[in-house]
C-alpha cells in the first residue's frame, strides 16, 4: 500500500513539473506575433561566418517566425552579370511567395544591394542590417526611416594588445591580407595603428601576390617574435579562390606561430582567436530588432547599434600547444576546446538540488520511454522514405537528378509559365571510348562530366543525366547574356582533359539549346528542338554548341 502511495506521489510531482514547463513555454511563445523574415547574405552558405550569423538569427526569433534565406555569393563571383542574375532570381521568388515583414541584410554588399533596389524589391519592407563594417555607409543608411541595424568593427588595437599580453617580447605584427575590396579596406585600417604601436614593425603576407607554395613558405617563416593576425584570405596569385575553412586549415597547418583572428570563424579549428566580432551576436541582435518590428515597433524608433558586438574568443588547445599561460585568457572570454577541471566537471553533483534534478529526470525518462521509442521509429521510417525517394530521383552512377526528376521539374517549370532554356549535351564519340578503353572508362567519363556540371550548378542552372551519355540542363532564364554565358561554361567543361584508363585524354561534347516558349511550348517539342540543335553540332564538326532555329 505504501509503495502504491509513493508511486502516486511521484507521478503527481512529475505531472506538475511537466504542466508548469508547458505553461511557461506557452506564455513565452504567446507574446510573439507570427511573421516572415528574409535573410539576404552577401556571401554563400558555405562561408562559415554566414552559418554563425544564421545560428544567431535563429536564436533571436521565436517559434512563430518563418525565416527564409538568399545568398549573393560575392566572395566567389562579384560582377554585374552575377548581380543581375541574383536580382532577377530574387525578384521572381519574392513575387511567388507571401510578403516578408522584415528583411535582414548580412554584410556590406547586401546592404548596398537593398538600398539600390529598395523602391522596386523592398518597398514598404523594413530593412535590418548586420555585419556591416563600413560605418559611414551604416550611418547614411540609417537616415532612412525604414532601415536600422548593427555595425561590425574589427579591433586591430585590442588584438595587438592581447597579442603583446601573450607575447611581451614581440617585435613585429604581421597581417594576412589579400587584394580584394575587403582586403584593401582592412589593409588601410591595419596600418593606421602603426603610430599607436611605435615599438612594433608592421608588415603583411599578401596572399594575392603569392602562389600556394610560396604562401605556405611565408607562413612558416613567421618567427616567434611576431604577432600573426589573419584578417582576410580569399585568393592567391594563381587565381585560386579560398573558402574561409580552407584558409583557416592552411594557416593553422603552416604558420610558425599561433594565428589570431578578428571574427569568430575559424576559432576552434586551429586558430588562436582574440578579440572577435561575434557573428552569432550580430545575427541575434538583428533578429531581435526584426522581432520588435514584427511586434509593432516602427523601424524608425529602433536605433542603429554603432558599438560592434565584439567578444574575446580563445582556443585553449592552441594556447597549450604553444605553451601559453591559460591564466592570461580574459575572464569574460568565450573559451573554445576548454578542458574542464575536476571541480568544473563535478561541481553540480555536490549540490543537494542536483540530486533532486537527477531523480526527477530519471522518473521523466521512465515515463516517456514509450513515446521516445515511437518517435525513434518514426524518424527511422522517415529516413528510409527519404532515402528511397532520393534514390528514385537520382542517377546511381553520376549522382545527378535522373530523367524522371528532369521530366517532373520540366513539367513544373512549364506550368509556372516562366521563360526558360534547356541545354542537351552528350559526349562526342562515346561509343569509341567504350570500344577502345572499355566500359569502365566510359563510366569514368560520365562521372567526370557530371562532377563538372555539379560545380556550375546554381539556383537557376540545374543539370540532369538524361540517358546514356546524354545530359540535360534547365536554365531558368532566356536572357541572351545569361544563356550565352551558361553555354560557354558547358562548352568549357570539355577543355580540361578527362582521365580515361589512367591517362589524360581529350574528350569533346556537343550541346544543343532550345528555349521556352520561343522554340516550343510542350515538353516533347522542346526536348526535340534541343536534340535537333545538338545533332546539328554533330554534323558540323562536333565539340561546340548551337541554338535551335526553326529553319534548321
Amino acid at each position: 500500500m505504501k509503495k502504491i502511495r509513493f508511486r502516486y506521489l511521484i507521478m503527481c510531482i512529475t505531472v506538475c513539473i511537466i504542466t508548469l514547463l508547458q505553461c511557461t513555454m506557452t506564455t513565452n511563445a504567446g507574446g510573439l506575433e507570427r511573421g516572415r523574415i528574409l535573410f539576404i547574405s552577401a556571401y554563400s552558405y558555405g562561408w562559415d561566418t554566414v552559418q554563425i550569423q544564421i545560428e544567431g538569427i535563429k536564436a533571436g526569433v521565436g517559434p512563430n517566425v518563418v525565416v527564409d534565406y538568399e545568398f549573393m555569393d560575392t566572395k566567389r563571383v562579384n560582377d554585374e552579370t552575377s548581380a543581375q542574375m541574383f536580382y532577377e532570381g530574387l525578384a521572381y521568388r519574392m513575387s511567388q511567395v507571401e510578403p516578408y515583414d522584415v528583411v535582414i541584410l548580412g554584410d556590406d554588399a547586401a546592404l548596398l544591394f537593398a538600398m539600390e533596389h529598395q523602391d522596386d524589391l523592398f518597398a514598404g519592407i523594413p530593412l535590418v542590417f548586420e555585419g556591416v563594417n563600413d560605418i559611414e555607409l551604416a550611418k547614411e543608411a540609417s537616415k532612412n526611416p525604414m532601415i536600422t541595424g548593427v555595425v561590425e568593427q574589427l579591433s586591430v588595437e585590442k588584438n595587438i594588445e592581447f597579442g603583446l599580453k601573450l607575447n611581451p617580447k614581440a617585435k613585429k605584427v604581421v597581417a594576412i591580407l589579400d587584394d580584394t575590396i575587403t582586403g584593401e579596406a582592412e589593409r588601410k585600417n591595419f596600418y593606421s595603428y602603426a603610430e599607436q604601436f611605435p615599438d612594433l614593425i608592421f608588415s603583411e603576407i599578401n596572399t594575392s601576390k603569392l602562389s600556394s607554395v610560396d604562401l605556405k613558405v611565408e607562413l612558416g617563416l613567421v618567427k616567434e617574435d611576431s604577432i600573426l593576425i589573419y584578417v582576410v584570405m580569399t585568393e592567391d596569385a594563381s587565381g585560386k579562390q579560398y573558402s574561409n575553412s580552407e584558409s583557416v586549415e592552411m594557416i593553422a597547418k603552416y604558420a610558425g606561430v599561433p594565428a589570431m583572428r578578428m571574427v569568430e570563424g575559424g576559432v576552434g579549428q586551429g586558430l588562436l582567436g582574440g578579440n572577435v566580432v561575434s557573428m552569432h551576436k550580430s545575427g541575434e541582435l538583428a533578429a531581435g530588432m526584426a522581432t520588435e518590428i514584427i511586434n509593432g515597433t516602427p523601424c524608425s524608433e529602433i536605433e542603429v547599434i554603432l558599438e560592434s558586438p565584439n567578444i574575446y574568443c580563445v582556443d585553449e588547445q592552441v594556447m597549450k600547444k604553444y605553451g601559453m599561460d591559460i591564466d592570461l585568457i580574459p575572464a569574460d572570454a568565450k573559451v573554445i576546446n576548454h578542458e574542464p577541471t575536476f571541480s568544473e566537471k563535478y561541481h553540480e553533483l555536490f549540490r543537494p538540488l542536483g540530486m533532486l534534478f537527477i531523480t526527477l529526470l530519471v522518473i521523466i525518462l521512465i515515463v516517456c520511454v514509450d513515446n521516445y521509442k515511437r518517435r525513434k521509429l518514426m524518424v527511422e521510417l522517415e529516413e528510409a522514405r527519404g532515402i528511397m525517394e532520393s534514390a528514385s530521383q537520382h542517377d546511381f552512377l553520376t549522382g545527378l537528378p535522373n530523367r524522371s526528376k528532369f521530366m517532373e521539374d520540366l513539367e513544373a517549370t512549364i506550368s509556372a509559365e516562366a521563360p526558360f532554356t534547356i541545354m542537351m549535351m552528350d559526349i562526342d564519340n562515346f561509343k569509341t571510348i567504350n570500344d577502345t578503353f572499355g566500359h569502365t572508362a566510359g563510366d569514368d567519363a560520365l562521372k567526370q562530366l557530371a562532377a563538372r556540371l555539379k560545380e556550375i550548378n546554381t539556383q537557376i542552372f540545374t543539370s540532369y543525366r538524361f540517358a546514356g551519355d546524354e545530359f540535360i540542363v534547365i536554365l531558368k532564364s532566356t536572357s541572351g547574356k545569361i544563356v550565352e554565358k551558361a553555354a560557354h561554361q558547358c562548352r568549357q567543361m570539355f577543355d580540361k582533359p578527362f582521365v580515361l584508363d589512367g591517362e589524360k585524354r581529350k574528350v569533346g561534347g556537343s550541346i544543343g539549346i532550345a528555349s521556352y516558349p520561343q522554340d516550343a511550348t510542350t515538353i516533347e517539342q522542346l526536348i526535340g528542338c534541343a536534340d535537333e540543335a545538338m545533332y546539328e553540332v554533330k554534323k558540323n564538326g562536333k565539340n561546340s554548341f548551337a541554338y535551335y532555329h526553326k529553319n534548321v
